[in-house]
């Protein structure tokens, strides 16, 4: 195979991205640098990791397993290619993939079915791609107590491995506290475990258990910032506060580690119970992202989705999170992330009882509904430079009462290409259904038709997978 320079693919990307859209095409269509913020409509404890290879490696909590996807893009890590890893039991929690010595772990919570027996385990992959090869169980991971453990990461500073964890500090769930503490490798404690917080504040003690949790840290000019997850996570005071350290300091001695009395991310713009988050790079390395879940709606407790947006650093070398992205105003995509091509439901062309109405939240203030039958649909036609896949992200609406899932039937040419999936999150609450399309070369027609349930549309964006 011939090969082709990152500057020729990006080329290519961007010509098959501009032959999308062509002059008097069926449906209005218009080129955006922008999306809503929403990465994943469904999931918690997101982790995402941009290698040296350029592309991002994700997994978040899936319940009995852990699920890896790989994408080139940021914000389209759904429709990403996915593998499943078997951990045998139970109740796995919030993994984490890391590159260590040129060698591939996940470390991941589970237990036998018993909350009281959570512990951290890893497992390793010397495969050069973690989407190949075997993974390798390495076991327990734990400190000499072997106490309750969950969330646990690894910080490399000064060629040393640390690793940090939410625990308990005797058998009884009565607060979890952030513990670091040596590693000798990438899955052996060799220190005492060292407590560096505690909750301590009204928005970490205002749940029983009070809660410190999902540690992430992020070096900045020689400072450590260790963000993580305050109160319960099934609140909506669910929320991220910051304790510190300088990378020159001895960081098992806990006073080296000064907490802050704030939070520094919490609930805002109509969202609410931001947490247990991860940092990355965007595509071509010049901005700082957060990754995180918040719920669903006000009082959805665990039903949460994913999302993602920019940040930036304060004077002292600490990140500044802001607010979370207001969910109907659109944000600029990741620098170097694939532009893309949007088509506005109420654009389409409609069969059936379907029809076009206002949509106060809605992209262009109107959105596709009342696809309500058998018959109703509504299609658009689109081109593509070139036939490959494509990855549409799909702002959907769903509030189907008594059903926490509905679909539409899509179909590409008038083959079927699977179930469109849509999260119940109440009408003109719209999320992101994002999948993976095969087109053809030249003119395409795109439907979505009549599923399980009752669904909306307000907009859809088309890129390069």
């Amino acid at each position: 195979m011939t090969k082709v320079s990152k500057f020729g693919m990006k080329s290519l990307a961007l010509l098959m991205l501009l032959l999308l859209i062509l002059p008097g095409a069926a449906n209005a269509s218009t080129q955006s640098a922008n999306f809503y913020n929403v990465v994943f409509q469904d999931g918690a404890d997101p982790w995402i990791y941009k290698h040296t290879d350029g592309f991002y490696y994700f997994t978040k909590t899936t319940g009995g397993d852990v699920t890896i996807w790989k994408s080139s893009s940021l914000t389209g890590v759904d429709a990403g290619t996915k593998r499943v890893i078997s951990t045998g039991c139970c109740n796995v929690w919030a993994p984490e993939i890391h590159y260590i010595n040129n060698t591939w772990y996940i470390y991941y919570a589970k237990d036998d079915g018993n909350n009281d027996n959570h512990r951290m385990y890893v497992m390793e992959n010397t495969s050069a791609d973690p989407m190949t090869g075997t993974w390798v169980n390495k076991g327990q991971i734990t400190d000499s107590t072997n106490r309750w453990a969950i969330d646990g990461t690894v910080l490399q500073v000064n060629n040393n491995l640390y690793f940090i964890w939410s625990g308990w500090a005797g058998t009884t769930n009565v607060q979890q506290k952030l513990y670091i503490a040596h590693m000798s490798n990438p899955w052996t404690i060799d220190s005492a475990r060292v407590e560096i917080a505690t909750p301590t504040y009204s928005w970490e003690t205002n749940t029983s258990p009070s809660v410190n949790e999902g540690p992430q840290v992020i070096v900045h000019n020689g400072v450590i910032s260790l963000v993580y997850s305050a109160s319960g996570s099934w609140t909506d005071g669910y929320c991220l506060g910051l304790i510190t350290a300088n990378t020159s300091s001895n960081l098992l001695q806990a006073s080296s580690w000064s907490k802050r009395n704030q939070p520094i991310f919490q609930s805002g713009n109509g969202l609410y119970g931001p947490g247990h988050h991860s940092f990355t790079k965007s595509p071509d390395g010049t901005e700082d992202w957060i990754v995180y879940h918040t719920a669903k709606f006000a009082g959805s407790g665990w039903n949460r989705e994913i999302r993602a947006q920019k940040f930036t650093w304060k004077a002292d070398n600490t990140p500044n999170l802001g607010a979370p992205a207001a969910p109907n105003t659109p944000i600029a995509i990741p620098s170097g992330d694939t532009g893309r091509v949007r088509y506005e439901g109420e654009s389409g062309v409609f069969g059936g009882i379907a029809y076009a109405s206002s949509s106060p939240n809605g992209s262009g203030g109107s959105k596709a509904g009342h696809i309500d039958t058998t018959d109703s649909y509504v299609e658009f036609d689109v081109y593509a430079a070139a036939a490959g896949d494509y990855v549409m992200s799909a702002r959907t609406g769903n509030g189907t009462s008594g059903v926490d899932w509905s679909y539409f039937i899509l179909t590409v040419n008038q083959t079927n290409a699977g179930n469109l999936y849509i999260t119940n999150k109440g009408w003109e609450n719209w999320g992101a259904s994002i999948t993976r399309l095969t087109l053809h070369a030249g003119w395409n027609k795109i439907r979505f038709s009549k599923g399980e349930g009752y669904g909306e549309l307000d907009s859809f964006d088309l890129f390069p997978a």
